[in-house]
């Protein structure tokens, strides 16, 4: 299992893979608005989205884990 962390402090703007569905290598799971700008996390390896542990405008910490892959 690989725990995907947030790269910043921010809010969760709009959630882009669905859990238990096949993730491509840099495909974008979600975006993160802060400051007006809009940083896309990636998945960093192929594998399957077994969770998704943020929900669209909650706000989190940088380090937060925000997905996990298998």
């Amino acid at each position: 299992m690989t725990e995907i962390v947030s790269p910043i402090t921010g809010s969760v703007w709009k959630i882009l893979a669905g859990v238990e569905a096949p993730i491509a290598e840099g495909e974008t799971i979600l975006i993160l608005e802060s400051m007006k700008m809009e940083i896309r996390v990636k998945c960093p390896h192929s594998g399957k989205l077994v969770e998704i542990r943020v929900n669209e405008g909650d706000s989190i910490l940088e380090d937060d884990v925000v997905a996990v892959i298998q």
